[in-house]
């Protein structure tokens, strides 16, 4: 390398690593030390001398944020582990009983916990390979995720690069995956509409929605002017928690230079979350950011990995969401909705009103047990209600001098507002109900829930496309999705050739999915996602699980005789039947991995505590329900053998207590054969 080269490096070099410093500085610890116009010229400096040296350029140059063609779309990626949503409780009661359970599945009282502010954003994995930013995906369905790596690049809160003496510092190894919250601070967001505003454009509802719409942009220059934000929660090596407490990962992530939310408290009991929770909810108003409540986890990872997950969420966290916020508006009329299942949902039009940064004009009424309980008529005013993720619902209605009553009363349509059909309302259920198969609404909300991201993940099929395609007859069951051609798209308003071939390669994409998503997307009352995949692991195949009695079916965890007659009922209607038969000729997965259990543990059951040195609690659950066995959460007289790993809880004294047998993991594997 010449001389010069060489000198210009060193130049180049001590510039980004003071750009850097300044960009830590502002982004992440909000000190500057410089001005604005201060930090351009340096900026400025840097890209002049990269633009006479481009061999020295490096992709974790802060110059190289904002680069390359737009993009076409963006590539789906399957996450190293799953990134699961966590459970909501409502209050101090709600609370209090998570905190028993876990107690009573650990076996402890002593148990630590880590109090966070529950940012409203929405969750993003960084993959970093040797210190450099590799991979930016979303949450997606918690499986498999969309490459958003240019976007992410323009996030002056994100990290390009980590010095490797930083990373052995803060004891991170060199490969590693970090997994946050990306946000839109209010003053960004209120920023971006208003020049939206100006400019005759739509504005967005509320920073969440904000930051998912940017995010996905095809042009990361937009992304780079609509400063986002990221705040790191997790660190990940190969998919799992890297640290031995949760506490020790945060603090390593912002030792390493990642953005950790500095309103964070360890803490040793339940008082103590109280009243994190008390004092954060009084100051919420005051951060530059939308919060919707707090994040309580199990500090420890060996006891994190003990308590386990149900089918969509850790047992070790929970979310506690703030109270809704509420706005009164008038109620101008009530619409009937139509679901995919034919129940009729009153739903309320409402004048416009502001509740939490979200202009809300719909809410629920639920059903027609809820209008008398009301009392609501056309034309009152009332409260509205909306916390986090929870539809919009009335509340109440508003009766006072300033708030007129309103004088038209509401009745259940007779007939479904779709088709015509005569509505049904079962004797003993709330419900009123559209029986016809081929009604309109159900079949528009049938394709939405099959196409969904949780069940067969075919993005870009949304309200407005699955209006085109009913109302042009392209599709008139789940099976017609797999019978789409290009052409067809391209017949249809909006559609060009590239956004036409996007939503044909997102079909042929789906056929991949495992059987328990083709399952769940029949749309079978009540089978959700985990019962599903009960099914499916229960079964092995569609072709056995048709064929099942209700008596079969009942031998399927959690399934129980109500469940276990709609399914029967479903497969026993010749419709469905020929539906399935469509999905199967289309290529659909019919078959998975039948999970055979034994016999040896039949009628055993176990009762697990303490940290075993090969299994993880779920691990430990899943070789005795193989064998046979059955696997509680407390010691009874009926228990026949407690599994006691090394700090082993209350459970154990109560075990020795009722002379219930103790066996110890290797014995448990033997028992288990």
């Amino acid at each position: 390398m010449p001389s010069g080269t060489k000198e210009a490096e060193k130049k180049i070099e001590a510039l980004r690593e003071e750009i850097r410093r300044h960009e830590h500085l502002y982004y992440v610890l909000d000190q500057p030390e410089i001005s604005d116009p201060e930090f351009d010229k340096l900026m400025q400096q840097l890209q002049q001398l990269e633009a006479e040296h481009p061999v020295l350029i490096t992709p974790d140059s802060p110059t190289q944020r904002v680069g390359g063609k737009p993009r076409e779309g963006f590539v789906k990626v399957r996450h190293s582990s799953p990134m699961l949503s966590l459970d909501n409780t409502y209050n101090e009661e709600e609370l209090r009983a998570w905190e028993r359970r876990v107690h009573e599945l650990s076996g402890r009282k002593d148990v630590d916990y880590v109090c966070e502010l529950k940012l409203d954003g929405m969750s993003l994995s960084l993959g970093y390979s040797g210190g450099q930013l590799e991979r930016g995906i979303t949450r997606g369905d918690g499986t498999v995720g969309e490459d958003v790596t240019l976007n992410v690049r323009t996030v002056r809160s994100v990290p390009l690069s980590v010095a490797k003496e930083k990373l052995k510092k803060a004891g991170i190894p060199a490969d590693f995956e970090v997994r946050g919250e990306l946000l839109m601070p209010i003053a960004s967001f209120k920023r971006m509409n208003d020049e939206r505003e100006a400019k005759g454009l739509s504005v967005f509802a509320n920073p969440r929605n904000a930051t998912a719409g940017t995010v996905r942009q095809l042009e990361s220059k937009v992304t780079a002017q609509r400063r986002l934000d990221y705040f790191a929660y997790m660190l990940l090596q190969n998919g799992r928690t890297y640290f031995d407490r949760h506490s020790k990962t945060m603090d390593a992530l912002e030792a390493a230079g990642f953005k950790v939310n500095p309103h964070r408290k360890l803490v040793h009991s339940m008082e103590e979350v109280w009243a994190f929770i008390r004092q954060w909810e009084a100051k919420r108003e005051t951060l530059p950011y939308e919060i919707d409540g707090i994040v309580v986890k199990v500090d420890r990872t060996a006891l994190q990995d003990e308590l386990g997950f149900t089918g969509k969420a850790p047992r070790w966290a929970i979310a506690y969401k703030y109270a809704a916020r509420a706005g009164i508006t008038q109620l101008e009329d009530i619409r009937v909705q139509v679901g995919r299942t034919g129940k009729l949902t009153p739903v309320a039009m409402l004048a416009p009103v502001a509740i939490g940064g979200t202009t809300v004009r719909n809410a629920t009424l639920h059903n027609m047990d809820e209008i008398e309980r009301l009392g609501v008529k056309i034309g009152d005013w009332v409260q509205v209600e909306r916390g986090g993720d929870v539809i919009p619902k009335v509340a109440k209605v508003i009766d006072d001098k300033d708030h007129p009553r309103g004088t038209r009363g509401f009745h259940m349509p007779q007939k479904c507002p779709e088709c015509g059909t005569p509505v049904v309302r079962t004797e003993g259920e709330v419900d009123y109900r559209c029986v016809n198969a081929n009604c309109p609404a159900k079949l528009r909300e049938t394709i939405l829930h099959f196409a969904s991201r949780g069940v067969m993940n075919i993005e870009g099929m949304g309200d407005a496309l699955v209006n085109q395609l009913t109302e042009h007859g392209l599709v008139k069951n789940v099976a017609d999705i797999y019978g789409l051609k290009k052409d067809d798209l391209l017949r249809l308003e909006r559609f060009a050739d590239k956004s036409a071939q996007n939503i044909i390669d997102e079909i042929e994409n789906s056929k991949q999915l495992p059987l328990e998503r083709v399952i769940f997307g029949l749309g079978i009352r009540m089978v959700g996602e985990r019962t599903a995949q009960f099914l499916a692991e229960h079964f092995g195949s569609m072709e056995a699980l048709e064929k099942a009695s209700v008596e079969e079916l009942q031998d399927v965890g959690e399934v129980g005789p109500k469940i276990a007659e709609s399914i029967a009922e479903f497969f026993s209607i010749e419709a469905n039947q020929e539906l399935v038969k469509r999905l199967r000729k289309a290529g659909l997965t019919m078959r998975g991995e039948k999970k055979e259990r034994g016999t040896k543990l039949a009628g055993k059951t176990f009762v697990l505590t303490g940290t075993l040195a090969k299994y993880s609690r779920d691990e430990a659950k899943k070789l005795i329900e193989d064998a046979g066995g059955k696997v509680t959460g407390s010691v009874s007289k009926k228990t026949d053998y407690v599994v006691a790993g090394t700090d082993a809880g209350s459970k154990l004294d109560k075990a020795r207590e009722l002379g219930v047998a103790v066996i110890d993991e290797g014995e448990m594997e033997r028992l288990a054969g």
